[in-house]
């Protein structure tokens, strides 16, 4: 498997993203600058600079005409894909932590943190294909209180669901809710993990989404009656997870927390990309070599590439090689004796 190393960020990787079609990947890291690449051969395209903090979530629109960015400088960017430019800034109460585009990428949704009095919140704003000017007020606010003990809860994710029917939010208790993007209604809630949830990933038609978490593990679940799969289970923070488009594979990424980095080896630390069969959830390889846990990682939509962002400031862009693509799965030996008995 032969990587290209994507040199354009100074600090820690926070998303990987590729746009719908697969040709182009997006990065963001904590060096305030998102950038654009080719994903075919890893070219950078260019910057989009304004930002004032970390980059912690990107969004692009289906046509890769607009993209949206969330940063810790308490704003969102819309920007032009093609001229880098500002459309517009979105002036958020506190650190905004994750950007989603609605279905039909009329509107978008973010979640920021806490601060200064301001409970974190979730925002939906309008922003209709074509417009000259947006409204800095959300169409829908909400807000997220503390808990009965006092705690704050903050949101790590958003993600509209399928014909924008909800507005998908994880959170670093361990918890999942859905709330209504109309009225503000909180609809479901319930606790896949004990821990933060790291990242959640859909695959391309939302049937199916992945959590990664810090308690060492990565649950598979149905999106319509959100039942749960398959858990996958690792022997450290587990920091994103993604479903295969091509193949029945999940691949991992995580690694030992940051602030042991600098005390430990790459080998010790356990920073590779670990694949997992999606069915049977048993490891079958890993592909090393970050110098730091992976913070993100992207599969291509045709199957044939992935990248992994890491907390080395690098981003890896790897091309499967023929031997994996041209892989069957092998079939565990007790499901065929099974079918074996069932035919006698």
């Amino acid at each position: 498997m032969r990587p290209i190393l994507l040199k354009g960020h100074e600090r820690s990787i926070t998303v990987v993203k590729y746009n719908y079609d697969g040709d182009l990947l997006f990065t963001a890291s904590k060096d305030h600058t998102p950038s654009m690449w080719r994903a075919e051969n890893g070219d950078r395209i260019g910057t989009f600079n304004g930002h004032k903090g970390t980059i912690w979530d990107l969004d692009v629109d289906r046509f890769s005409t607009r993209l949206i960015t969330a940063s810790a400088d308490a704003t969102v960017n819309l920007w032009n894909c093609e001229t880098g430019e500002i459309i517009h800034t979105f002036t958020h109460h506190g650190p905004v932590r994750g950007v989603a585009w609605s279905d039909g990428c009329q509107m978008f949704a973010t979640i920021n943190d806490p601060f200064v009095g301001h409970n974190a919140q979730i925002s939906v704003y309008d922003a209709p294909i074509g417009a000259d000017s947006f409204s800095d007020v959300p169409k829908l606010e909400i807000d997220l209180p503390k808990q009965s003990d006092g705690k704050v809860v903050k949101p790590t994710n958003i993600v509209w669901l399928n014909l924008n029917e909800a507005l998908f939010v994880t959170f670093d208790n361990g918890a999942i809710r859905l709330y209504d993007p109309v009225t503000g209604e909180e609809m479901e809630e319930f606790f896949p993990h004990e821990k933060k949830i790291n990242r959640v990933s859909f695959n391309k038609e939302k049937t199916l989404f992945i959590t990664s978490s810090a308690d060492f593990t990565s649950k598979l679940y149905d999106v319509v009656d959100l039942h749960h799969l398959k858990t996958y289970k690792t022997d450290r923070p587990v920091n994103d997870a993604v479903i295969s488009e091509t193949k029945d594979h999940i691949l991992l990424g995580g690694g030992q927390e940051a602030m042991s980095v600098t005390t430990t080896s790459g080998k010790v630390g356990k920073f590779e990309t670990r694949f997992f069969h999606l069915v049977y959830e048993e490891e079958f390889g890993t592909v090393k070599g970050h110098f730091g846990p992976i913070n993100a990682l992207a599969v291509s939509p045709n199957g044939l590439s992935y990248a992994s962002g890491a907390e080395d400031g690098y981003v890896r862009l790897h091309f499967f090689d023929k031997s994996y693509l041209d892989m069957k799965d092998p079939v565990p030996e007790d499901t065929l004796e099974g079918e074996e008995e069932s035919k006698e």
